[in-house]
Parts: C-alpha cells; sequence; structure tokens
C-alpha cells in the first residue's frame, strides 16, 4: 500500500522546496539546468521522492511514542532548509569550494546510493517505519537482512545521501551543514534504541551486542 495522499503531497511539496531552493541558490532555472551534474542531482531527487510514496512509511505516533524527541524533526528540517540552499549558492559564487568537475559526480553518486539505503528500510519494514519515535501497532523486531549487518541503515543513508549533496556542489560550508547533521541524528539514534530496548527487553539487547550501529565492527 502506498502513501496516504496527504503524505504523498507532502513528501512532493518539500522536494519541490528543496529544489527550488538549490535553484535560487546557483542563480536561477536556466544557470541550475545548463550544469550536467546538477541536472543529474535533480533527476536523483525526484526519482527517490517518487520511489517514496511507492512505500508505507508515515508519521503515527503508533502505540507508544517518545514525545521528548520530536526537536529532532525541527532540527533536520532547519538543517535541510539550509542545505538545500547554502551549498548551491556558495558554489555560485565560489566561495569554499572545493576543486574538481569528478568530485560533483562522485556527489551526485553519494547522493543516488545513500538515498536508496536511505529508502530501502521503509519498504521492509513498511507500516512499522514512522518518521516520529514510536512503536507501532505489531512490531516486530526485525534483524535480517541489511539490518543484520548495521542497525540504522536508514540513517547512514541519510548522511551518505546529504554528504553526496553537499558535494555534488563542491561545497565546504555544506560539508560543515553535514557535520551539524550528527548530534541530533545521534539522539535520535539514542531515543530509537531507548524505545525498542524498554519494548523487546531482552531480543533488543541481544542484537545490539551483535550487530553494531553504523559500521561493522567500528560503530
Amino acid at each position: 500500500m502506498p502513501q496516504t495522499p496527504r503524505l504523498i503531497l507532502f513528501t512532493t511539496a518539500m522536494t519541490l522546496l528543496y529544489l527550488a531552493l538549490a535553484i535560487a541558490g546557483w542563480g536561477g532555472f536556466d544557470a541550475f539546468f545548463s550544469h550536467p551534474p546538477l541536472i543529474a542531482v535533480a533527476i536523483v531527487l525526484f526519482a527517490l521522492a517518487l520511489a517514496s510514496t511507492f512505500s508505507r512509511g508515515n508519521l503515527s505516533p503508533g502505540v507508544k511514542e517518545d514525545r521528548g524527541n520530536r526537536w529532532v524533526i525541527a532540527a533536520f528540517t532547519a538543517l535541510g532548509l539550509l542545505s538545500g540552499f547554502v551549498p548551491a549558492f556558495t558554489d555560485r559564487l565560489d566561495f569554499w569550494t572545493l576543486d574538481g568537475e569528478a568530485l560533483r559526480w562522485a556527489g551526485v553518486a553519494l547522493f543516488a546510493g545513500g538515498g536508496a539505503l536511505r529508502l530501502y528500510p521503509v519498504f521492509v519494514l513498511g507500516r512499522r517505519f514512522s518518521g516520529l519515535v514510536a512503536i507501532q501497532e505489531g512490531h516486530a523486531l526485525v534483524t535480517s537482512g541489511v539490518y543484520s549487518v548495521i542497525r540504522h541503515p536508514s540513517y547512514l543513508g541519510l548522511l551518505i545521501s546529504a554528504l553526496g549533496w553537499a558535494l555534488a556542489f563542491r561545497s565546504g560550508v555544506g560539508v560543515l551543514l553535514w557535520a551539524m547533521l550528527l548530534p541530533p541524528l545521534v539522539a535520535r539514534m539514542n531515543a530509537e534504541e531507548r524505545l525498542l530496548r524498554a519494548h523487546f527487553v531482552r531480543a533488543y539487547e541481544n542484537y545490539c551486542a551483535r550487530v553494531s550501529r553504523f559500521l561493522p565492527g567500528v560503530y
């Protein structure tokens, strides 16, 4: 079952806003779409947004939610809006930019690969995947597939794609904005793990003992 019409509308609006900020930062539609890597990153952005509408991801508070973690959504939104505009703007001004056209294409590849990794768990978890830190009705602990390798593949995908976006614009400032994602992201993971540990108890403890958060055998 795809997303609800309201969530599809929200996804579409946010995608258009994000791209509009980048276009404005780069000096307009014609300037932005005269550059092949930027055309590619726009295509990837819309492809990922379209794919997400076929998932069952939602914003349900479920049967139990950690409402104290909602501040992270505001932090992600603020950083996301800044990341939409600032990397493109600094790229146009050639302010603190990183050299190399190949770097732009590497950024596009990271944006696409990270975006796919971000979305894959949404399809695996289905209605159990919420934008809120919440236990859903009939929630089951998934430990197979990509979850047998790392505990938070979607957040890893978010980090990879956000870095790719910054590099597509060769933006050193964009990389700093990417680094600023880490504190709220870690806070979000901590909140999720507290909730899952309280709900699944020993099963989740055992899972955490054998599977790393982000990088197998490292973290």
